[in-house]
């Protein structure tokens, strides 16, 4: 890697950690029982549960998308609501497979500037719900991303009050946790108490954005409601014959502290990029509590940069700012040295 690299695009280009690929090589010997029966997944339950500190249901499955369409299949009724901020993946970025796999349960979104719902914005669209009786869906979760679209995480007294608010209406709390190791390190606390212990029901785990090939996990921290949840796996196509090699994946992240290692990396490298950006003048849109940027690039900036190879996304400016917005993902995989060529060429630039 002499060369410095300028894909800032994703933290989902990256290639796997050494530590899964070993670690897929080593369960590639011989043969495993399969859908699920075998030792990697056995090992996967027992981990998790130290992990977490209590019983609970792990699965694993291939995408982002799978866990959290397919939790969600556990906790709302086809003519059930999910609440929602109106930038989470589950309502813009995954093609309807919520209301595909629950059979139709409808997304509310809920909106703030930083990408975080809050208890107070979740009494009233229920107590209208339940006005409008057989007429309106039925108030059944609430879905929050950790770290959220913004890029921010939330805290625990956070998550606490806004899982407190929605019990209290007899809803589900649903994590999206695609990000949740960059939140972890963000908020260097326990497992345990970033999720059940501040009241989350299910956690979609994820693991391909951190060094994974191909592999997620959906927990429930009440065992019960992961009743048929093994049937829609299988019916949504997503229970593997060979779950060995996804098992593997999530133990070789979780047993030995990858996941926190890979995020620390990533986390350290986004403040860096964040602090190197407020020294050339650029306004960051958002705090950086984890592995994105947003900052407010000007329009020739954002040419001069592809012109030199750079790779980001454009992102929609929030009302009020003319400016353009672009977003910027730090990974495992990079270096200093590829965050500050970025900054290098846009001291050059601008």
């Amino acid at each position: 890697m002499s060369q410095a690299r300028r894909s800032f695009a994703s933290d989902t280009i990256t290639p796997m950690a050494p530590e899964v690929l070993d670690a897929l090589a080593r369960v590639n010997l011989g043969t495993a029982h399969s859908y699920g029966e075998d030792a990697e997944t056995t090992r996967l339950t027992t981990l998790a549960r130290e992990l977490f500190e209590t019983e609970l249901a792990i699965f694993p499955v291939t995408t982002g998308t799978a866990a959290n369409a397919l939790a969600l299949t556990a906790i709302a009724p086809p003519f059930g609501a999910i609440f929602c901020h109106r930038l989470a993946h589950i309502n813009t970025d995954e093609c309807g497979a919520p209301e595909f796999y629950t059979g139709g349960a409808k997304l509310l979104p809920l909106d703030s500037a930083d990408g975080k719902i809050r208890a107070a914005q979740l009494a009233a669209p229920i107590a209208h719900a339940r006005e409008m009786g057989v007429h309106h869906v039925k108030p059944a979760a609430i879905s929050l991303s950790q770290a959220t679209e913004w890029g921010t995480v939330y805290t625990l007294a956070e998550v606490a009050s806004l899982a407190a608010e929605a019990h209290a209406h007899g809803l589900a709390v649903h994590m999206d946790g695609a990000r949740f190791a960059n939140a972890m390190v963000r908020l260097d606390c326990t497992p345990a108490a970033a999720t059940w212990k501040s009241g989350i029901d299910v956690l979609s785990l994820g693991a391909t954005k951190n060094g994974a090939l191909a592999a997620e996990a959906v927990i429930f921290f009440k065992p019960e409601l992961a009743r048929d949840f093994e049937r829609n796996r299988k019916r949504g196509g997503h229970l593997w014959a060979k779950t060995r090699f996804l098992s593997a994946q999530l133990n070789a992240c979780l047993g030995n502290g990858l996941w926190l290692r890979n995020a620390r990396i990533a986390n350290t490298l986004a403040t860096r990029l964040a602090q190197g950006l407020e020294g050339c003048g650029i306004a960051l849109l958002q705090p950086v509590d984890a592995n994105e940027v947003f900052a407010a690039f000007p329009a020739p900036l954002i040419a001069a940069l592809r012109a030199q190879g750079f790779e980001f996304y454009e992102w929609p400016a929030p009302p009020g700012l003319n400016s353009p917005v672009v977003r910027l993902v730090t990974a495992f995989d990079m270096r200093e040295a590829d965050v500050d060529a970025l900054l290098e060429a846009i001291r050059q630039a601008s």
